[in-house]
């Protein structure tokens, strides 16, 4: 079997198995399966070629061939990292859940599995319909996962949660039907090639990004996510922020980007203000949380305003640059916002994992409640602290790589731009350390502190692995950046390129 589909129905199959093999073996066999997905996901890796834009490890087989629908799949330099990130993380939620979840874990790890599938089913497809499905099967396994094993107002958020998302996707499924009856296909390349007219694609624009700002989710759209996060299981928060808002940051350089770019590059100024918003006012809301899950998550919403500024920023350094003078700061601003994804895929993964163990402890989120964790879990509190550094964006982690990107190539733009985006790495090392500060330094705050134990072999494994990512992309980041080059130097070319 070709091998995206193979990772795909071997995790959402998995899944299905798992639920029959009884919760006394569920863990391990959600534990197989997760390792060998990873295991093919990294073959995309090792056999990418890196000097073509063009995509690679293609599958196509008729599906609704009257309708012009295919079960088409293949990726490029944007979705194959995003497609190893989601396997990777779907290992270490498996980790997190061996001893945690005792309430039906055979149904808890086969929905992360099933879902696991469904999210590289999304990086995957090459037609839009089947990319539609897949974006909106996703929302299934979390609507489980949340409104069975979430927290006390578990209803109300899975509903929030649903509802935002699913009501995005109706005007995005509107616009890929319109714009496939123009082409009696809706082969996502086929999209990029059709000629559209300025209302036309001013409509398509907003039709996607009302899809795709809810998922990120931008200003003022961002309600729902941290509703969904404090009500979350700890891996539920951790696949939402690693994996699931990627999904809209990857709509909108799959779709939007490419597909309008004459809509994109007039409405940039909009993109570009909530993208400004979510980084400085969310981080200022971050900076008055009080609940420690309410706080990374208000945190996530302010780094993805990294992702969204970077993709839009562009028209404005084109605008600022002579003619092809602008396509290295260009590149650099669409790499920069690639490898903030992938970085934060792995930060916030770690930061809401951390949650979770002393939430495991403690059985409560709140700040006021702790104190003094170093002195009784000393292990713990140095993988806390460095996560913490790295969502402050510390050089030497993952968590700086990306913004500083964005960051150098937006002041090519806009002076103000880069000074209202460089504020976060006041604010993000604000609200990050004023919490490690609270929780993890200072004097033992009470007796349940004082009880606690340092993390066990599992949570070692759980969050080790995360900080080798961390710190690997953060010395390192070049293979990352070297695999996606072609393919967004490919996508300036048709952003550049007129429709009008």
């Amino acid at each position: 079997m070709p091998i995206l589909s193979l990772i795909i129905w071997l995790t959402i199959l998995g899944g299905l198995l798992t639920l029959f093999v009884g919760d006394q073996r569920c863990r391990m066999l959600a534990l197989v399966i997760s390792i060998i997905a990873f295991v093919f996901s990294l073959t995309l890796y090792f056999g990418f070629d890196n000097t073509t834009a063009q995509m690679q490890f293609v599958e196509h087989a008729a599906w609704l061939p009257s309708f012009g629908i295919n079960y088409s799949l293949g990726v490029d330099g944007i979705s194959a990292p995003l497609i190893i990130l989601t396997t990777f993380i779907n290992i270490v939620v498996v980790i997190s859940a061996w001893e945690v979840i005792q309430d039906k874990p055979a149904m808890y790890l086969a929905s992360f599995l099933i879902m696991t599938g469904f999210m590289v089913g999304v990086f995957a497809a090459t037609d839009s319909i089947l990319f539609y499905i897949f974006f909106e099967a996703t929302l299934l396994p979390m609507f489980l996962i949340i409104g069975i094993w979430g927290g006390p107002r578990r209803v109300y958020a899975t509903i929030k949660f649903f509802l935002y998302t699913f009501f995005g996707s109706v005007f995005m499924l509107v616009a890929l039907i319109y714009m496939g009856s123009k082409t009696d296909s809706f082969a996502i390349q086929a999209l990029h090639d059709l000629p559209l007219g300025s209302t036309a694609q001013t409509v398509i624009f907003f039709a996607f990004f009302i899809a795709f700002a809810v998922k990120i989710p931008m200003w003022p759209v961002h309600t729902w996510l941290p509703d969904a996060h404090v009500e979350a299981p700890t891996a539920g928060s951790a696949v939402l922020a690693a994996i699931m808002l990627k999904m809209g940051g990857y709509g909108f350089m799959r779709f939007s980007l490419p597909v309008v770019p004459d809509a994109s590059a007039q409405l940039s100024w909009l993109v570009i203000l909530f993208s400004l918003i979510a980084v400085v006012y969310i981080g200022f809301v971050a900076l008055a949380q009080s609940d420690m899950k309410k706080l990374i998550a208000y945190s996530s919403i302010s780094h993805m305003g990294f992702v969204t500024l970077g993709m839009f920023v562009i028209f404005g350094i084109m605008a600022n640059s002579t003619e092809g003078a602008a396509d290295g700061h260009v590149v650099m601003a669409l790499e920069g916002a690639m490898v903030q994804m992938i970085s934060h895929g792995f930060i916030s993964a770690a930061m809401f994992l951390c949650v979770g163990v002393l939430y495991d402890r403690m059985h409560s989120r709140q700040i006021a409640d702790y104190g003094g964790v170093v002195n009784t879990m000393p292990l713990f509190a140095a993988f806390m602290v460095f996560f913490a550094m790295a969502n402050a964006g510390l050089p030497g982690t993952s968590g700086f790589v990306g913004e500083f990107m964005v960051i150098l190539a937006t002041f090519k733009a806009n002076f103000w731009y880069a000074f209202l985006a460089a504020s976060t790495l006041i604010l993000g090392a604000a609200y990050t350390l004023w919490m490690v500060k609270r929780v993890v330094f200072g004097d033992v705050a009470n007796e349940n502190v004082a009880a606690l134990t340092d993390i066990n072999r599992r949570e070692k494994y759980m969050l080790g692995l995360l900080a080798a990512m961390v710190l690997f992309f953060g010395l390192w980041p070049q293979p990352m950046v070297d695999m996606m080059h072609a393919t967004i130097e490919n996508l300036v070319q048709h952003v550049t390129t007129s429709k009008l």
